[in-house]
C-alpha cells in the first residue's frame, strides 16, 4: 500500500516522501508509531501543493544560489541531542531536521533530498554539504551536541568512539614449526622416493659370477 511519511524512516525514505510498503508494515509499525499516514487523493494533493509553496523560497537562479551560498557558509547549525558516554544518539539527526532548521534559523528553504549527508548518529562536527543550484554547491558546519553539556575536542571525540569499537582479536604469537609441519619436512618427496627405489633395486652380484670371470682369466 502507498503511505506518506510523517518522519524520515531508514531505509523507507524522507518525511514527505509517498512510499510503497507491505500492508502489515504500514499498519503494526509506521501507523501506530505516528510515522506515516495512508496515502488518500487528498492528502497527496494537499503535499503536492504544500511543495510548491517551499519551492518557491528555493534559489531560481545561480545568481541567488551564490548569495545563498554565502550567507550559508557563514551560517553554523546546532542540535542537542540525547547520547550515550562513547557518543552515541538515542536518535538521529536527519536530513529533514538539517533542513528544518536552515528554515527556521535561517529562513532559507532547501530541498532535503540535496542535502548531501547520511543520518547522523554521533555526537561531533560536521560540514554538511547542500546543493543549492546547478554547480553551487555550499558546506554548512553542523555540531551535534550532547543534551546538557558541551561537545569535547576532536581528540576526545575520536577515543570516545574507538571504545565503542569491539576488540579486535590479537594475533596469535610466532612459534616453531607445527607437528604437521615436522611430519611434512620428513616425508620424502617423489624424487627420493624414486632414488631409494632404485638404490633397492642395485643389489650386489652374486659371488659365483665372480668366481667364474676369475677362472676365465686364468685360462
Amino acid at each position: 500500500m502507498e503511505v506518506i511519511l510523517l518522519e524520515d524512516v531508514e531505509k523507507v525514505g524522507l518525511r514527505g516522501d509517498v512510499v510503497s510498503v507491505a500492508r502489515g508494515y504500514a499498519r503494526n509499525f509506521l501507523f501506530p508509531r505516528s510515522l506515516a499516514q495512508e496515502a488518500t487523493a487528498a492528502r497527496v494533493a494537499e503535499l503536492k501543493k504544500r511543495d510548491q509553496q517551499r519551492a518557491r523560497h528555493e534559489a531560481k537562479t545561480s545568481d541567488e544560489a551564490q548569495a545563498l551560498a554565502k550567507k550559508l557558509g557563514a551560517a553554523e547549525l546546532r542540535f542537542e541531542v540525547k547520547a550515550g558516554p562513547t557518543g552515541s544518539l538515542f536518535g538521529s539527526v536527519t536530513p529533514t531536521d538539517i533542513a528544518d532548521q536552515l528554515w527556521e534559523t535561517q529562513k532559507v528553504r532547501v530541498d532535503r533530498r540535496k542535502i548531501g549527508v547520511d543520518t547522523i548518529k554521533r555526537i561531533g562536527r560536521y560540514q554538511v554539504p547542500i546543493d543549492l543550484f546547478q554547480d553551487v554547491t555550499v558546506e554548512v558546519r553542523t555540531l551535534v551536541v550532547p543534551e546538557g553539556g558541551e561537545l569535547p575536542s576532536d581528540a576526545e571525540l575520536a577515543a570516545m568512539e574507538a571504545a565503542e569499537q569491539p576488540p579486535q582479536p590479537v594475533a596469535a604469537e610466532a612459534e616453531g614449526p607445527s607437528e604437521i609441519e615436522d611430519l611434512l619436512d620428513e616425508t620424502p618427496t617423489p624424487a627420493a622416493e624414486a632414488d631409494e627405489t632404485v638404490e633397492a633395486e642395485a643389489e650386489p652380484e652374486p659371488e659365483w659370477r665372480a668366481d667364474a670371470e676369475a677362472a676365465l682369466a686364468d685360462e
